[in-house]
């Protein structure tokens, strides 16, 4: 019995030694939530990992902690469809604080620094994802046409990048909010392209770089530095490179084929389609112009189909997982090429920018390069009536 006391005294020292562990707080209030469901979520490399949740209150009023990272960590706040990002790299403490009706439009964040930046990059994500959103339906409304979307998405796009990339990253390639900044999605898509764009892989190498230096040990720099070299490689120059095409890749007809695989690995030629018009496109799904364009391509099937229209659609995605989603329900012929933008068809078809796209008449012959669908569609009404 006279052990007891030392006993207490070893668990009151296990337990001190327990509440030690180095961590950060995540608190706040977000009202007029009531009864909704509050999560704070790590941002992972490959996946969203939820850490912790709360049922709001009438007051809103939240608190989390949470054992501190290794490196510097990015979180966020979810309710409903609606988040709050930001970055930890000590055991600080974060307050957020908003109105859940307006929390994609405004919130007060601290500390500051690099989670002021990264709130004005989520409401500027947030403005231009809400603004495509009430264009996609205007289109499905048929209130706007197709060409009319493709335009205006990838205007808006082209602004939102060029102002990313010249007062974020380039700017600051160092700051954790310019990582942040890679990983914007509109629609589900990666707004700079680490794959297939060189203008955007700069912005990556940029970031790789300052990471590589600052947090070299870090699984984000790891990914970053794969993710660039990648790229790089994907987009280097094609100089040099002689052209060899196999005598029987040539068709009778004129055409080189083409045999890649569909989502069921089943190898489909080009060749096969001969007999109908055939729309030979080129595209990357990986890309949030793909949509309005593949949207263009589904005017154009559903209207010429009957009419002996066939659409073969080559896919140039560096990541395979992308391209199976994005095709997943179009009801065209769609191949994958592993090779991506360094294919050897790239320049077998004298593919320069995407999307571009042929149209092979019934007997083979080609028509023409085109790189706009409304062209196409113009083209269609000659070929097919």
């Amino acid at each position: 019995m006279k052990n007891l006391p030392i006993i207490a005294v070893l668990l009151a020292m296990l337990l001190a030694s327990c509440s030690d562990t180095p961590h950060f707080k995540v608190k706040g209030t977000i009202d007029n939530a009531v009864g909704r469901m509050l999560y704070v979520e790590n941002v992972g490399v490959a996946a969203n990992e939820p850490l912790d949740s709360v049922m709001l209150d009438e007051g809103g009023s939240f608190a989390f902690s949470i054992d501190r990272y290794d490196s510097p960590e990015f979180f966020r706040l979810r309710v409903g469809s609606k988040y709050v990002n930001f970055v930890v790299d000590s055991t600080e403490t974060v307050d957020v604080r908003g109105d859940y009706a307006t929390l994609e439009k405004d919130y007060a964040i601290t500390p500051s620094g690099d989670n002021d930046k990264i709130k004005e990059l989520s409401l500027k994500q947030n403005a231009l994802q809400a603004a495509i959103d009430d264009l996609m339906g205007q289109t499905v409304r048929k209130e706007m046409a197709v060409r009319t979307f493709n335009d205006s998405v990838a205007a808006m796009l082209s602004r939102f990048k060029d102002d990313v990339a010249r007062n974020y990253i380039f700017t600051a390639p160092n700051r954790l909010y310019s990582y942040f900044a890679l990983f914007m999605r509109i629609n589900d898509f990666l707004v700079f392209d680490p794959y297939n764009n060189r203008d955007d892989i700069k912005c990556f190498a940029a970031v790789a770089t300052s990471m590589e230096r600052l947090y070299p040990h870090a699984d984000r720099t790891k990914h970053l530095s794969s993710l660039t070299l990648r790229g790089m490689r994907n987009t280097r120059a094609r100089e040099g490179r002689t052209l060899y095409i196999p005598e029987e890749k040539v068709n009778e007809t004129g055409i080189i084929d083409i045999a890649l695989c569909d989502a069921d690995g089943n190898e489909i030629k080009l060749s096969s389609l001969i007999g109908q018009t055939i729309l030979l496109d080129f595209t990357v799904q990986q890309s949030p112009t793909s949509v309005g364009h593949n949207l263009a391509l589904r005017e154009m099937h559903d209207k010429y189909k009957g009419r002996g229209l066939a659409i073969y659609q080559v896919s140039l995605d560096a990541d395979q997982h992308y391209w199976l989603q994005a095709t997943d329900n179009l009801p065209w012929t769609c191949v994958w090429d592993p090779e991506g933008v360094y294919s050897p068809i790239i320049d077998t078809y004298n593919i320069k920018t995407i999307p571009s796209m042929y149209l092979i008449k019934p007997s083979g012959d080609i028509d023409r390069l085109y790189t706009d669908t409304k062209d196409v569609e113009k083209a269609l009404r000659r070929i097919i009536g």
